[in-house]
């Protein structure tokens, strides 16, 4: 089952948004920008935990941009990011090296976005999408 126009229309708002913020931080994370050190070595995780993060999130970019798989996109993106806000909750702080919180900002967006995303597309994820009634059918 297909969700309604809108339903669509606003999940890709929420799957471009949140992949376009993952796949800026793609650069910083696979060259081993400064920042991207000091915040993995920071989180004791520098460069193992570095290099995983940039891959998976690469391939929540590239589930978020196929639809097939947005769903599943969106829960591996808020998996993602629920630990990148873990850290700046507890190790890292609100503001990372005079960012002013722009890196936790965005975080949050990307979490908010990838929960839209799920609820959009829950009845789509695989084992437990037909669980999920979808309210344009009804």
């Amino acid at each position: 089952m297909h969700p309604c126009k809108t339903h669509r229309t606003v999940s890709w708002i929420a799957q471009i948004l949140a992949a376009s913020i993952l796949a800026q931080t793609l650069f910083f994370k696979f060259t081993g920008a400064p920042e991207s050190k000091f915040i993995f070595s920071t989180l004791g995780l520098e460069p193992w935990g570095r290099l995983l993060t940039g891959l998976l999130e690469l391939v929540a970019v590239g589930l978020l941009l196929t639809p097939r798989w947005a769903g599943g996109g969106g829960l591996l993106s808020l998996g993602l990011m629920g630990g990148a806000l873990l850290g700046h909750l507890t190790k890292l702080g609100l503001v990372v090296q005079d960012d002013g919180g722009l890196l936790f900002a965005l975080a949050v967006t990307v979490f908010a976005a990838a929960a839209l995303v799920v609820w959009l597309r829950r009845t789509e994820l695989p084992l437990i999408g037909s669980r999920f009634a979808n309210p344009c059918d009804r």
